[in-house]
């Protein structure tokens, strides 16, 4: 059965939800970098124009290797560096991930991207387009075969972060590299999954928070190492409640914070 939203379980019994996106909107975003994919190999072409002249047999070598590694290598490249998007899906705000929740690796990025020219055939994606169709999770054959799929990623609200935090003290903003760093290693997927388990953390039994809460600070914890001292006596629900008033508090909220107290 065709669905439109996939469920993630996670070992305690948490359920989180994401958004599919499907094969139309897909479609017009893979417009966008098919224009990008165009430009570069225009540009590719041009810079050989001159070679040609010198060796028109290297020309047509270096030619072919380039449209095959600018073909694939634009997907690699964008999905690998942008944590699953492309210039097509920043636009219409999508974004590949693991089918499974965990996070996407490099193999599964190449892997789907090798396989778009078997989607592409014949011609306007016709084999993707019915195998996204098809798929129960809106998957084109790249997707199965490296067990991604794509996501809808809506513009973020912002959060009542005073509310939410209201009277806790965050001992990691006294490393202000660190949290630097943090922000720049944390994707907003896994942001929004501590910022939910926060939100709801009154719907979960006892034991099955703990857990939850435990699992998600030594994700994050494994982010970026802060010192000893700034994480003494922290207990892990507290901790994960710092990096998301880190993460999502902005530098100019910081400044009033700090003017504030």
């Amino acid at each position: 059965m065709k669905t439109s939203t996939l469920l993630i379980r996670t070992p305690e019994g948490i359920v989180f939800s994401q958004s599919l996106a499907g094969p139309v909107t897909r479609f017009l975003a893979w417009g966008i970098d098919f224009l990008c994919i165009a430009v570069l190999l225009l540009t590719l072409a041009k810079l050989l124009a001159v070679l040609q002249v010198i060796s028109a047999n290297m020309a047509g070598a270096l030619s072919a290797l380039g449209y095959f590694a600018i073909s694939i290598g634009y997907g690699i490249a964008c999905e690998w560096g942008w944590r699953g998007q492309t210039v097509g899906k920043k636009l219409f705000r999508l974004r590949v991930m693991d089918a499974e929740g965990f996070r996407l690796q490099f193999h599964q990025v190449v892997t789907r991207n090798l396989l778009r020219f078997v989607d592409s055939l014949p011609p306007f994606y016709f084999v993707g387009g019915l195998a996204c169709w098809l798929s129960p999770k809106c998957q084109r054959l790249g997707d199965v075969a490296a067990n991604t799929v794509v996501i809808r990623s809506p513009r973020a609200t912002e959060p009542d972060l005073d509310q939410l935090l209201a009277g806790k003290y965050n001992s990691l903003r006294q490393y202000p590299h660190l949290v630097a760093r943090l922000r720049q290693r944390v994707s907003p997927a896994e942001a929004s999954v501590a910022l939910q388990a926060l939100l709801r953390r009154d719907e979960f039994d006892p034991q099955a928070r703990i857990e939850l809460f435990a699992m998600l600070a030594g994700h994050f914890r494994e982010k970026v190492e802060f010192p000893p001292e700034a994480l003494d006596g922290i207990a892990d629900e507290q901790y994960l409640r710092n990096v998301v008033d880190v993460v999502y508090r902005t530098r100019t909220e910081e400044r009033k914070v700090k003017a504030a107290a």
